[in-house]
């Protein structure tokens, strides 16, 4: 009977290596707007699971890039749908893997100037310092700020004043700091009980049907494919506990 334990033994040990590769920990590129919340989920998912989700931050167009030149990601979670449309039409995601997680909502913030109400008065008397938006080459409110703007009819009024973050979060941190008197945000960034905008100054929020949808989309990518977590990720994302957390935050979920 000994002559058999080895081979059992490394039989044993073939069939157990592939759940060992799978680390605990997986890497998320993430669209700026979503960081609270999905830092919410992720500690959420961790104290249910015990598996750990390091998340990346940017504008989407940025991540993206970074994707397509090999960053070690397992998950992206960009800021619209066009971005991991793209990569699914390249191969480079896990088959239908790709979902709408989230629709953004945007503001028009102000600490200090009266947007509520008077957001078209303020917006055409351009009497402030600067007008903060994200990049609208590389983040999606960036487009939805100026799709607003052009609506309003003050687009060329403000151009002038207007001052790009790299990010939906760079946007909110020009008006945080001062550097801008008011700029369009996400709604999310607003409804955070730990922002420092928290029922601080006003804001205006913008019909939807002045901007297309901020449909924000995710998928797996090719380097977590074969890991489970990351698809334990996702569904526990889509449950019912994510999706109120997603809720919370000022966004909706078609």
């Amino acid at each position: 009977m000994k002559k058999f334990i080895a081979p059992l033994l490394t039989a044993g040990i073939l069939l157990s290596a592939p759940l060992a590769a799978f680390a605990d920990t997986i890497n998320a590129a993430v669209a700026a707007n979503f960081t609270k919340t999905i830092e919410e989920i992720g500690v959420a998912f961790k104290a249910k699971t015990g598996h750990e989700v390091k998340f990346a931050f940017g504008p989407t167009g940025k991540l993206y890039a970074q994707i397509k030149n090999g960053a070690p990601f397992d998950l992206f979670f960009a800021a619209d749908t066009e971005k991991p449309e793209m990569l699914v039409k390249e191969g480079l995601t896990k088959p239908d893997s790709y979902f709408v997680y989230a629709r953004g909502v945007l503001a028009l913030y102000s600490p200090t100037l009266p947007v509520k109400e008077g957001y078209k008065e303020v917006l055409s008397k351009a009497e402030f310092n600067h007008l903060s938006i994200a990049n609208p080459k590389t983040a999606p409110y960036g487009v939805a700020a100026e799709e607003v703007l052009g609506k309003l009819g003050v687009y060329d009024t403000v151009k002038a004043k207007i001052v790009n973050g790299e990010s939906i979060a760079h946007a909110f941190q020009y008006v945080q700091t001062g550097n801008a008197q008011l700029g369009f945000v996400a709604m999310s960034q607003l409804v955070d009980p730990q922002s420092p905008a928290y029922q601080k100054g006003e804001y205006w929020l913008p019909p939807q049907d002045m901007y297309d949808p901020i449909d924000q989309a995710a998928v797996i990518l090719k380097r977590g494919e074969n890991n489970p977590v990351t698809q334990q990720f996702m569904d526990f994302l889509r449950s019912d506990e994510g999706r109120k957390v997603i809720e919370r935050y000022g966004y909706s979920i078609p």
